[in-house]
């Protein structure tokens, strides 16, 4: 009775552990889980804050980059909620923010000019499964491909390009330009029609922003007193609350100067223009669309978009996980399922008309000044932009154009980097040119040519290392008498490199005597490919064919059975260590008979180690054809090429 009790209880005990491993797993890609239930009041408290904070600097920004698109103000708002909540549940930073942005905006117009808002939006459902396809293959790896000089010169160039477009917003024009150079021509050939009104409030704009910027900085004297520390921190805490909210702050204050304006029938500046009131409405993404005449299948919208399949979803994973890892604090970013959540905030997003998303810095920083603690801080920014599409919409209308542009220019033009060049001239000069080619090709012929070259440059002088190693030559004797030269090549051996080692060996050995021998230190070849043997093997041949006189030295067993494998190890010859190398290069010296096959060794461990221990280990044992036994022939060097 007592046995069948006990097996009772261990069978009922058995499936625990396996709901508690159910759980990890789920809660290893819904984080929610691991957070939520120890959820604290101070923490919702501060979340709730941050919540309101973030949505004053979200909604006016998000209408602004909805400009930057060419969309009308509501695309904007639709971009903001779904990433929002479905963050809370997927995302693993706090700070970060899922929504439009500055970079993401100007990326999309570029493959979405003139054509349809079904463009935009099944471009948006595209880059959220390509996100989610390389977060499920695990494909983050290929951000850090792209050099921080690379992603510091197409920001910057970004920001110039913004604020290059803005400017005809400011000055009251209204053109159509397909590049930097056709917005400058049409900007100064239409100068002479520039508003007066909109010049004035687009200026009046960006010096109250400026000077709204650096108001939470600002040590005032009423803020001084140290008799009432309430009162220092009350005063403080406004003049923050006021630099946070600057850019609503600015739109309500000009909307409404805009509103009054068209109330007594003077119009001084240029309007947002009609707006689509309410919240928009759930549906697919349109697969096929009619542009005048002509219909757009799904795969003549892909082939419309082109390589922007692929560029734009790479450029928001870079943009998102650089601000992960910025406020991570040190600790580690998950990047796939930051890739994942990215890939879900688009494609769901994609549903009710979404601009493609990503992170942004300045909603991230304003989140963390804020003391947001959790993700939940987004479900308030999310509410509030519903909110503000449900009531506000009718007055979105009379946001003046001048006001989106000195938002937008305000925000972006501290994201150029003109430090880092300077720096990157004097310390690196490849990576300057990398990062000044990436902000001028991205500046003066398209952003995705930029980056893609960028890419292109940074992978070219991380190869080229491994293509063109360095090759130390040391001349050194024996106490015997016996000369020999000994090469030592930085890194290991890798196929680029083949015929330019062979080239530099084979000069070492003709700048030589004869009886100098040269040996190969193999200690950094880890691994060998089968264009690195062969290379191998021709050095072998040609410096072995009549004299021993090139040897490999230091090879590890994992590389000896690779050569063992695919080389023919006839005229390799090798050297076990240092000490082995006197009586070798002496035994070489006094022979005067060449081998009749060539010098072995055997990796088999259990003979290797035996042959440790003898003093005179001979690497000019003959290899037998017919032998019976099972080592392994041990066939070495990997040479890695050398600079002289």
């Amino acid at each position: 009775m007592s046995v069948s009790t006990k097996i009772s209880n261990e069978e009922c005990s058995l499936p625990m552990p396996e709901r508690k491993s159910s759980f990890s797993i789920i809660a290893k890609y819904v984080p929610v889980l691991g957070w939520l239930p120890r959820y604290t009041r101070m923490e919702a408290v501060s979340d709730f804050i941050a919540g309101i904070t973030l949505g004053l600097t979200m909604i006016p920004q998000s209408i602004a980059y909805a400009a930057l698109a060419g969309l009308t103000a509501q695309y904007g708002l639709y971009s903001c909620f779904v990433g929002g909540f479905l963050y809370i549940f997927f995302g693993t930073i706090k700070e970060v923010s899922i929504g439009p942005s500055s970079l993401m905006a100007l990326v999309t117009l570029q493959y979405t000019r003139d054509m349809p808002i079904d463009f935009m939006v099944l471009l948006c459902f595209l880059a959220g499964c390509v996100e989610f396809l390389m977060g499920i293959f695990n494909l983050g790896c290929m951000v850090d491909f792209i050099s921080v000089p690379v992603t510091s010169g197409f920001i910057s160039a970004t920001s110039a390009i913004i604020i290059i477009s803005q400017l005809q917003g400011l000055f009251g024009l209204k053109y159509k330009s397909v590049n930097i150079a056709d917005n400058l021509y049409k900007l100064f050939k239409n100068i002479t029609k520039t508003q007066l009104g909109d010049i004035t409030l687009g200026i009046c704009s960006i010096i109250f922003l400026l000077i709204f910027r650096k108001l939470k900085d600002i040590d005032c004297s009423c803020a001084r007193d140290k008799k009432n520390p309430v009162k220092n921190a009350t005063v403080k805490k406004i003049f923050w609350y006021l630099s946070i909210s600057r850019n609503a702050l600015i739109v309500f204050i000009t909307t409404t100067i805009a509103y009054r304006c068209e109330a007594t029938g003077s119009a001084p500046f240029r309007l947002s223009g009609q707006i689509k009131s309410g919240l928009p409405t759930v549906s697919l993404p349109p697969f096929s669309v009619q542009v005048g005449n002509q219909t757009y299948t799904f795969l003549d919208m892909c082939a419309h978009y082109g390589s922007g399949i692929v560029i734009l979803p790479l450029i928001s994973i870079l943009a998102n996980v650089a601000i992960a890892k910025a406020f991570a604090m040190g600790a580690a970013v998950n990047a796939t399922q930051e890739m994942l959540t990215l890939g879900l905030c688009n494609i769901f997003g994609s549903f009710v008309s979404s601009m493609p998303t990503t992170g942004a810095f300045t909603r991230s920083a304003v989140g963390s000044a804020s003391g947001i603690q959790t993700p939940m801080a987004g479900l308030y920014s999310a509410t509030m932009t519903l909110l503000a599409l449900s009531f506000l919409t009718p007055y979105f209308s009379y946001i003046p154009r001048a006001t989106l542009s000195a938002v937008l220019i305000t925000a972006v033009v501290f994201m150029i980097d003109v430090k880092i060049f300077k720096l990157l001239w004097k310390g690196h000069k490849t990576d300057a040119i990398a990062a000044v080619g990436t902000f001028l090709i991205s500046v003066f012929i398209s952003v995705e040519i930029g980056l893609l070259l960028g890419i292109f440059f940074s992978l070219i002088f991380f190869i080229r290392p491994t293509a063109r190693p360095t090759l130390e030559v040391i001349k050194c004797k024996t106490h015997l008498g016996n000369r020999y030269v000994m090469l030592k090549p930085d890194i290991c051996l890798y196929y680029p490199a083949v015929n330019f080692f062979c080239d530099k060996i084979m000069s070492t050995a003709r700048n030589e005597q004869d009886d100098v021998s040269l040996i190969l230190n193999c200690e950094r070849f880890t691994s060998l490919d089968y264009t690195s043997i062969k290379g191998i093997e021709t050095l072998s041949k040609r410096l072995n064919l009549e004299r021993n006189r090139f040897w490999l030295l230091h090879l590890n067993s994992d590389v000896m059975e690779t050569l063992n494998i695919l080389a023919d190890n006839k005229y390799i010859r090798l050297i076990k260590n240092e000490d082995s190398i006197v009586d070798i290069l002496q035994d070489d010296a006094l022979s005067d008979k060449e081998p009749e096959d060539s010098i072995n060794i055997v990796i088999n461990k259990a003979m290797e180690m035996k042959k440790l221990d003898h003093e005179d280990f001979s690497y000019s044992s003959l290899r037998q054809k017919d032998s019976e036994s099972n080592a392994e022939e041990m066939i070495l060097l990997s040479p890695s090429e050398s600079k002289i």
